[in-house]
């Protein structure tokens, strides 16, 4: 360090000089250094780009080659077991029944007539166990006991209005195998139905209406019993009647 006396007192001007200039070299210097290295040659910026638009272009022909049908074969899921790839092919369900044995022209006319009937009535079986899930999942959010009772009459006239002029024209079998039909598909026999929407005193009136004409409407649907009626909905299902 340079030092002077000036009037007796030390004069550190020119030291202080030095070291600013110093430092400046200092900083000077490392900013060219980074600089130089972080400029990278233009030559280098075009390969870069380029590179990222091959790779895109070949994604694309990836995804196009993926998404176009082959012309010879088809595609299809596979598994790695060990070195080998096995093709793997979902198929649908394909239910098999032994042949009716009609004994008498009687069972064959029964089983026409139940293949008729469950034709006619099951899409109205559907249709009816969809509205009653929806029902059931809007009253599942309700609280207010007043509010649930507005929303089931709103509910029988939803359902009056989509059926009721449909149901009028059924038969007296079409309409016992209507109730076992919405058994089957809601979970729920048209006398639990009933008496969501219009309480108990209505249900057990119009079951005993329903009765007077040979039907029960707490009856429920079992696979084994009216196997006939589940061979029927198979044949409907799968578009052979």
């Amino acid at each position: 360090m340079l030092l002077k006396k000036v009037n007796g007192k030390k004069d550190v001007t020119n030291d202080c000089n030095l070291i600013n200039k110093s430092t400046y070299n200092t900083v000077n210097n490392s900013m060219e250094t980074y600089r130089s290295h972080s400029i990278v040659p233009r030559k280098n910026i075009i390969t870069f780009v380029l590179s990222i638009l091959f790779v895109s272009l070949s994604a694309q022909n990836i995804i196009s080659d993926i998404t176009i049908q082959p012309t010879h074969g088809f595609r299809c899921r596979a598994e790695m077991f060990g070195n080998d790839t096995i093709p793997v092919i979902d198929l649908n369900d394909v239910p098999v029944y032994t042949t009716y044995v009609y004994k008498t022209k009687y069972h064959f006319e029964q089983w026409t007539r139940t293949k008729h009937n469950v034709k006619k009535v099951y899409p109205y079986a559907i249709l009816a166990a969809a509205k009653l899930r929806e029902y059931d999942k809007a009253l599942g959010k309700m609280e207010d006991p007043h509010m649930k009772k507005i929303f089931l009459k709103s509910c029988e006239k939803d359902l009056r209005k989509e059926f009721e002029d449909e149901m009028k024209e059924m038969s007296v079998s079409q309409g016992r195998i209507l109730m076992k039909l919405i058994d089957r598909e809601s979970g729920k026999t048209t006398y639990e139905i009933v008496e969501q929407l219009r309480g108990n005193f209505q249900a057990v009136m119009w079951n005993a209406l329903a009765t007077l004409f040979g039907n029960n409407m707490k009856v429920k649907y079992d696979p084994v019993e009216d196997i006939m009626i589940e061979r029927a909905i198979r044949l409907v299902e799968t578009g052979q009647i």
